[in-house]
């Protein structure tokens, strides 16, 4: 509070006092206490002044000079190698010479003016586009692996990106382009996409792809063999960018959920009591589990059409009971 404010408020004080008012009640109108008023009487006969004075006195724990100049002497010795204040912290107590926190070494640089060339600028490569393709049912399949470390074994799951229908799973204690192929013919038997002779089906006349296998760049997706396979069961790759998980969001939450809506599938322990609650999962995750990204219907519901017509129902069920409230409120207030 500036010395001015403080000057008013003793004025108005004193206005009112001679008005007749007691000073407690005063100050308790200003919503200032009446010993604070006292201090500031007392400190104005003394000192002539109401001007906060400095406080003084600084940090116990503060850094020292010689560390002071350990520090800009670091910054200029590694500034170009570190490049960063925290990697200069650490680098301080690696050499031993001075031991101070990151935040400590970027208040020193900024105190002195000295400039950290910071962190190189590493540009993200463009996200790749996915292909032109219709969009309903398998025709988008999204896949990747995840871990039960508990159980020494590897999961790979295949998800439907347009209907969230978990196609299939294979569970493994390898992640080779074997794998790979096994999990792809699984899933295109289970969903009827092969003919009786175990072929894929006929490409479209229209050049589109018949399916797309949307992944990340692990080594067994990116394997030759996996892309052999892939080109003679008339399937296209798409790989999203390296390190970034995002451009798989729809896989990535996927285990996400898997993990934690069943959280005792991290505790299990033998492999074949894995397997045989990932199947009953499946099919509860399928049939059971209603998901946001459909519309709050199951997968299994998406996935055989069933999808638009709950909807449409629970939207008329809506507008039906919201009718019907309105209805019965206005005879209630008319009765009334």
């Amino acid at each position: 509070m500036s010395a001015e404010t403080k000057l008013e408020l003793l004025g108005l004080i004193d206005y009112a006092v001679a008005d007749g008012w007691a000073h407690t009640q005063a100050c308790r109108v200003l919503d200032l206490a009446d010993v604070r008023a006292h201090r500031w009487r007392q400190r104005l006969r003394d000192t002539g002044s109401l001007e906060d004075r400095d406080p003084g006195g600084g940090a116990v724990h503060g850094i020292l000079s010689w560390e002071e100049a350990e520090i800009l002497d670091l910054i200029e010795q590694w500034g170009q190698v570190d490049r960063s204040h925290r990697k200069i912290a650490h680098r301080g107590s690696r050499l031993g010479v001075v031991f101070v926190s990151p935040s400590t070494v970027l208040r020193v640089a900024l105190k002195h003016q000295v400039h950290l060339p910071g962190e190189p600028y590493r540009p993200r490569p463009k996200q790749p586009v996915l292909p032109e393709i219709a969009w309903e049912k398998n025709r988008i399949w999204i896949w990747d692996a995840t871990h039960f470390t508990r159980t020494g074994r590897v999961a790979y799951a295949i998800v439907d990106v347009v209907t969230r229908y978990w196609i299939g799973y294979l569970l493994s204690s390898e992640q080779t382009s074997t794998q790979a192929q096994l999990l792809f013919a699984q899933a295109l038997e289970d969903q009827h996409l092969l003919d009786p002779g175990g072929r894929p089906p006929a490409i479209d006349d229209d050049g589109l792809p018949v399916l797309i296998a949307w992944s990340d760049n692990g080594s067994e997706m990116t394997a030759i063999d996996t892309r052999k396979f892939m080109a003679l069961m008339a399937i296209t790759q798409h790989h999203g960018r390296p390190g970034t998980p995002t451009d798989q969001a729809h896989i990535e939450s996927f285990f996400s959920h898997l993990k934690g809506d069943w959280p005792h599938l991290t505790t299990i322990r033998d492999p074949a009591v894995l397997d045989s609650e990932l199947g009953r999962i499946r099919r509860e995750y399928n049939t059971i589990r209603l998901h946001a990204g459909v519309g709050y219907v199951t997968p299994d519901d998406e996935h055989h059409g069933r999808g638009p017509r709950i909807r449409r129902a629970r939207a008329a069920g809506m507008r039906r009971a919201r009718a019907e409230r309105i209805k019965e409120n206005r005879e209630r207030r008319r009765a009334s």
